[in-house]
C-alpha cells in the first residue's frame, strides 16, 4: 500500500523531478475517503500537491520565497468527485447522465457500457442497435449479441462503449501495453526557442502564476480541471469552445473556476485564424481531442509552436497517443470498464463504477503540474515543450498504488454535502449563488484561488484583453 509521499515520488520521478522532494509536502489523513478499494484519496492528494509543488517552486524561483504546501486526503478524495456536490441557490445541480448510458449484459455473459452524455453519442448508439431510446429495449438489443463484437461495431462507428474486462484480460490486451510502457506524463522538449524568465512579481502580488497566458481547448472535467488549477494559481485562461458543440452544464459549473470563456467555429478559415492569433500570444495550450483530430484543423504540437517558439502544448487522451486503440472515444467511465476497475469494484455479479472520477482528476491535476514544470524548463533552459498524458495511462498508475482495507461500501459513506460544508465556497454566477468546492491544495505564501466566477461558453469575447 503506497503513502501519499509515496505516490508523489513516483509522480515527481516520471516528470523528471528529484523524487526526494515529495518529502516537502504535509499530508494529513488516510484512505479510505470514499466507498473503494481502491487508493483514490491517495492518488487524488499526489496529484494535486504535484500542482501545488510545481506552483510553489515558480513562485520560488519568481520571489525567492520558499513555503510549505499541505494536502488533506478527506479533501481530496472528495475533490474526485466534486461535480457532484454543488448547488445553485441551495439546489443540488442535476448530473444525471442520458437515460441508456450504462452497463448492459450481453449474450456472452460478459458486459459492456455506453456513455452517452451527448445527444449525438445516444443516437448513434441506437442506429447501430436499431431500437428505442429506452434501457429496456436497449437491454433487449444486446441480449443475443456478444460484448466483443458490440464494442468493435460501435466504436468502428465512432461511438463511446467498452467492453468490462477483469484486470487479466486487459493485462492481456494490446492497448494495455502500450499504455503500460508510457511514463505516467511525459514532458519533452520540441522546439527551440529562447529562454523566456518569469517575470519579477508586482509588489504585493501572491500569483505563482501572473502573467502567464493559457488557452484552454478541452471539454470534459481532465482538461478543463488542468486549466481551472492554473487559474487556481493565478494564471489567465481562456477556454474556447465551438459554439454548435453541445456541452454539460454541471461540468462547466465544476471546472471553469478562474477562466474566462468564448466561442470559436475551428471549422472556419476565420476562426482558425483567431485561434492562431491568440496562440501566438499563449504560453499554454491545452487540449484534449482524439489524436490527430486537432491536427486536422492545423493545430499539431509541430504546427501551434511553429506559431509561437516557447509554447507548451499539453495534450490528454483517454487511450494515449499510442496503441490500436489510441484513435477511440473514451471517457473516464469507459477506461474504468476496459481496464478493469469496474470489474473489481462489482459487486453482485455487476460491473460498478468508483465512487468518482479520479482518472479525469487525477490527470488534470497532473497536466497542470506538467505544463508548470514545462514552464519552469522554459525558463531555466528556453524551448517548446509538449506534455503527454492519458487517462489510461492514468488508471494503471492508480491501479498499481494498492488497495486499502475497509474502504467498500458496506464500511464507509460516500460523503455528500451535508458531510462537507467546511470544504465548500461560494461564488456568485450566471446561473445563481454556486456552492463548490474550494481550492485543495494549501499554499502557505500563495494561497490558491480563483479571480473569476465560473461561466458559460461563449461568455466573454475571444481575445487576451478582457
Amino acid at each position: 500500500m503506497t503513502t501519499p509521499n509515496g505516490a508523489l515520488a513516483q509522480i515527481l520521478a516520471a516528470a523528471g523531478w528529484d523524487a526526494a522532494d515529495a518529502e516537502a509536502v504535509t499530508f494529513t489523513g488516510a484512505d479510505p475517503v470514499l466507498p473503494a478499494n481502491f487508493m483514490m484519496a491517495t492518488a487524488g492528494a499526489a496529484a494535486i500537491a504535484a500542482s501545488g509543488l510545481a506552483a510553489a517552486r515558480l513562485w520560488r524561483a519568481r520571489s525567492g520565497v520558499d513555503q510549505q504546501v499541505s494536502v488533506d486526503l478527506r479533501a481530496a478524495g472528495v475533490a474526485m468527485k466534486s461535480n457532484k456536490l454543488m448547488t445553485v441557490d441551495d439546489r443540488p445541480v442535476s448530473n444525471d447522465w442520458l437515460g441508456i448510458s450504462g452497463f448492459y449484459e450481453t449474450g456472452d455473459g460478459h458486459w459492456v457500457q455506453f456513455h452517452c452524455n451527448y445527444p449525438h453519442h445516444r443516437d448513434g448508439v441506437l442506429a447501430v442497435l436499431g431500437c428505442a431510446d429506452d434501457p429496456a429495449a436497449v437491454a433487449a438489443a444486446v441480449a443475443d449479441r456478444s460484448a466483443a463484437q458490440l464494442e468493435d461495431v460501435l466504436t468502428g462507428n465512432g461511438m463511446p462503449v467498452a467492453m468490462v474486462r477483469d484486470g487479466a484480460a486487459w493485462a492481456d490486451h494490446a492497448q494495455s501495453a502500450a499504455v503500460a510502457a508510457l511514463p505516467l506524463l511525459d514532458i519533452q522538449r520540441i522546439g527551440e526557442a529562447p529562454r523566456e524568465p518569469l517575470p519579477v512579481p508586482e509588489p504585493g502580488s501572491d500569483r505563482p502564476l501572473a502573467g502567464i497566458r493559457a488557452l484552454d481547448l478541452t471539454r470534459v472535467l481532465a482538461g478543463p480541471v488542468a486549466g481551472r488549477t492554473l487559474a487556481e494559481h493565478g494564471a489567465q485562461v481562456l477556454t474556447i469552445n465551438g459554439p454548435h458543440l453541445p456541452y454539460i452544464e454541471e461540468q462547466v459549473m465544476d471546472t471553469g473556476h478562474g477562466k474566462l470563456s468564448a466561442h470559436l467555429d475551428l471549422r472556419s478559415p476565420r476562426g482558425r485564424d483567431k485561434l492562431k492569433a491568440l496562440i501566438a500570444e499563449a504560453d499554454i495550450f491545452t487540449q484534449a481531442y482524439r489524436p490527430g483530430a486537432l491536427a486536422g484543423r492545423g493545430f499539431s504540437p509541430e504546427e501551434a509552436v511553429a506559431l509561437r517558439p516557447g509554447l507548451i502544448y499539453v495534450d490528454i487522451s483517454a487511450w494515449s497517443h499510442v496503441g490500436p486503440w489510441a484513435p477511440r472515444r473514451g471517457f473516464d467511465s469507459l477506461v474504468q470498464s476496459a481496464s478493469g476497475l469496474a470489474h473489481e469494484h462489482g459487486r453482485d455479479g455487476t460491473p460498478h463504477h468508483l465512487p468518482g472520477q479520479a482518472l479525469d482528476y487525477v490527470t488534470g491535476y497532473l497536466g497542470a503540474f506538467g505544463a508548470m514544470t514545462a514552464l519552469a524548463h522554459r525558463a531555466r533552459e528556453g524551448g517548446s515543450w509538449l506534455v503527454r498524458l492519458a487517462l489510461a495511462r492514468s488508471a494503471h498508475w492508480m491501479n498499481g498504488l494498492g488497495r486499502v482495507d475497509g474502504g467498500d461500501a458496506r464500511t464507509i459513506a460516500n460523503p455528500g454535502l451535508h458531510d462537507i460544508g467546511d470544504l465548500l465556497q461560494e461564488s456568485a454566477t450566471p446561473w445563481g449563488r454556486l456552492t463548490h468546492m474550494a481550492p485543495v491544495a494549501q499554499l502557505a505564501a500563495t494561497p490558491g484561488r480563483w479571480d473569476h466566477p465560473t461561466v458559460p461558453p461563449g461568455t466573454h469575447p475571444p481575445t487576451w484583453t478582457q
